[in-house]
């Protein structure tokens, strides 16, 4: 049995599923799925949670199905966040370099300066993501270290979330006897499971279609410059087939999943599915080309909207590697090719990539973002360990905060 130091799980808490994944590092340094759960969700709305106790039950079921699986008692764990609340800018920050040679804490004091900026007492720092450093007006420095100089710059992406959504899903792990190490942004996460090394150093935008948001993050130079959360997913498809079709919302889901295509021109004319009726009336025999009818539009709507979303950022011609597409309803016929003509760009279907042991069954762009976040955890493995977030710990941090904001006028 592999002992807890050496695991780390990803819980991505989403809008249909919860999805727990369990990871070990190889002796080759690889990443080894030993154990997957995975329970629907019944308490998030467009990736916010609403109710506590669904969310609670639905964590504590696909935990119990990874621990089962893995042979292992969990924790802990890294949990992935989203929902409309995110929001992201880009900092600077500049520090005199005392020893006239940039040392660890120089970055560490510049990384700071960069994330002083005023933000709402109901928001908080999620991540400091450092795009590039700049020692004396030269730039484009990844790691300035080692290097001589007066002067340091840090060019920095921040993202921030809404304390409450934070606070309600550590409540929801602390609840199901789980200790959270950290909570991640989603797209993020996905990005470190799907993408290569060489997409986001020539510029790329990963899309990750969730069931209740679609998330997006754009990578230039090897760095994140750019993230947002739009409040329309998978759920908005399933909804408007369960209305053209006359069908209930279960049955809407499983014959998108199952018969589903974004392209109508993929489908041959001959092509017919069962649909079951409402109100015990009996089933009926529809054309696939009439459900992809429905989905096509929808899919061509949520790839303008983040085309809008790319172009106001003013980075749509940068990402030359142009689209990875990921997440659970992404999963579908046909999507990559509309993505393509809706956007311009070229794209590609994110698939997992670099993993071993449960390799069949988490090979799927649904499980992107919880094995991102195990890719993560291992990640931060190095690094100096991180006090568990709670429910305790985040109230104090927001007393800390009204503390300080006091001090500042008395």
């Amino acid at each position: 049995m592999p002992k807890k130091e050496q695991l780390v799980v990803g819980l991505d808490i989403g809008t249909t599923k919860v999805c727990a994944i369990i990871g070990e590092k190889t002796e080759t340094g690889g990443l080894e799925v030993i154990g997957f759960g995975t329970s629907p969700s019944k308490g998030l709305r467009k990736g916010v949670v609403v109710n506590i106790d669904g969310t609670v039950d639905a964590v504590k079921k696909a935990v119990e199905e990874a621990e089962l699986m893995a042979g292992s008692e969990i924790t802990t764990v890294y949990a992935g966040i989203a929902g409309a609340h995110i929001k992201s800018l880009n900092s600077r920050g500049v520090v005199a370099v005392k020893e006239r040679e940039v040392n660890k804490g120089d970055v560490e004091r510049v990384i700071d300066a960069a994330r002083a900026i005023s933000i709402p007492m109901d928001r908080e720092v999620l991540h400091v993501f450092p795009q590039e450093y700049i020692v004396d007006d030269q730039d484009g420095i990844k790691d300035p270290i080692g290097m001589s100089g007066v002067r340091l710059e840090a060019e920095v992406h921040i993202v921030t979330a809404a304390v409450t959504s934070v606070q309600n899903i550590i409540k929801s792990c602390n609840r199901a006897g789980l200790e959270v190490k950290d909570i991640v942004l989603e797209p993020f996460a996905s990005s470190l499971a799907v993408m290569t090394p060489e997409e986001k150093e020539l510029g790329v935008a990963l899309v990750d279609l969730g069931g209740g948001t679609t998330d997006l993050a754009i990578f230039l130079d090897g760095s994140i410059w750019h993230t947002s959360i739009l409040p329309l997913g998978g759920y908005n498809v399933t909804n408007d087939i369960s209305v053209g079709i006359r069908t209930p919302i279960g049955e809407a889901e499983r014959i998108k999943i199952k018969y589903g295509c974004a392209k109508t021109s993929l489908v041959r004319d001959d092509e017919t599915i069962e649909v079951p009726s409402v109100g015990g009336r009996p089933p009926r025999v529809l054309s696939r080309q009439l459900l992809s009818e429905i989905i096509e539009p929808r899919i061509e709507e949520l790839f303008s909207l983040v085309k809008r979303e790319i172009i106001k950022t003013g980075y749509e011609n940068m990402i030359a590697s142009g689209l990875v597409i990921t997440g659970g309803s992404a999963d579908m016929d046909g999507i990559v090719e509309v993505a393509e003509d809706v956007m311009g760009l070229p794209a590609r279907l994110g698939v997992p990539r670099d993993v071993g042991g449960l390799v069949d069954v988490v090979s799927s762009p649904a499980y992107a973002t919880a094995l991102g976040l195990v890719k993560y955890g291992f990640e931060n493995l190095a690094r100096p360990a991180l006090a568990a977030r709670s429910e305790e710990g985040m109230i104090s941090r927001m007393l800390g905060r009204m503390k300080r904001w006091v001090g500042d006028f008395f």
